[in-house]
């Protein structure tokens, strides 16, 4: 059993790799304040509830974009399963080339996206990761991460809105029924995922023209991104919500030798 771990600043995702397949995968909340041996205890938890336990796992891959809380993972890791997890960076063996001024500084959860995207769906390619932060990246037919974009998340913009509009109440993120609202909360529903949705189709078309690519696969990940494509949207070719997960698992196959 392989356990692949992708830490956000919201959610910790986590899949169990069984005979080479996914075949569990849940959503934790990214707790800076729960100590290792916490951690253990639901990890535990939900190893237990699929007939597994600490002893059966082989191998872990580690991505994340929370450092505060990689020590309290890494040590929970390394003392309740005696092994020693891959950190993803840009120092491991990759399928992909990151074509970046500052190689080191590209975000883990940008490396398995684009790893997972060129390796599954070719290139070239986009991905739009809708996290707390929605990020964008291009990689070319050959495998060059060549850059992208980080925008506001979804769930920030509309804190932001009610944080600095005294008047303005928060608002369950719902895409309305027409972009012209009829109360404050629709019109303010109506702002939030609309205008997101005229961001990412901006971006995505001006990157198209910029890089001059042709047929480009566009693929959506990340926890909201059913939020911004349940309307339809034309300009993604894919929703795969375990990209980030299908990507741990490519790179650790690439890796597992050098950590066994």
């Amino acid at each position: 059993m392989v356990l692949l771990l992708d830490v956000g600043n919201t959610n910790i995702k986590i899949g169990v790799v069984i005979d080479d397949k996914i075949v569990r995968t849940w959503r934790i909340a990214t707790d800076h304040n729960k100590t290792a041996d916490e951690y253990g205890m639901i990890f535990l938890e939900l190893l237990s509830s699929i007939g597994y336990n600490f002893d059966q796992v082989e191998g872990i891959i580690i991505s994340s974009v929370a450092p505060a809380i990689n020590y309290t993972i890494e040590h929970m890791c390394s003392y309740y399963t005696k092994r020693k997890p891959i950190m993803v960076g840009s120092g491991i063996k990759m399928n992909i080339k990151i074509d970046y001024t500052v190689p080191e500084e590209l975000g883990a959860d940008r490396i398995v996206n684009a790893a997972a995207a060129y390796s599954i769906y070719g290139g070239p390619c986009i991905t739009v990761d809708f996290g707390s932060a929605t990020t964008f990246g291009i990689i070319d037919e050959n495998g060059h991460f060549m850059g992208g974009a980080i925008a506001p998340g979804i769930k920030s913009s509309a804190e932001a809105l009610t944080n600095t509009a005294a008047k303005l109440p928060r608002i369950e993120l719902i895409r309305p029924k027409s972009i012209i609202g009829k109360t404050t909360v629709e019109n303010m529903q109506a702002g939030v995922i609309y205008g997101f949705s005229g961001l990412v189709e901006g971006i995505i078309r001006d990157m198209i023209d910029e890089s001059g690519f042709k047929d480009v696969k566009v693929i959506a990940t990340g926890g909201m991104s059913q939020l911004l494509t349940s309307g339809g949207e034309k300009y993604f070719n894919v929703i795969d919500r375990a990209l980030s997960l299908k990507g741990l698992k490519i790179l650790y196959d690439m890796n597992k030798g050098d950590h066994l």
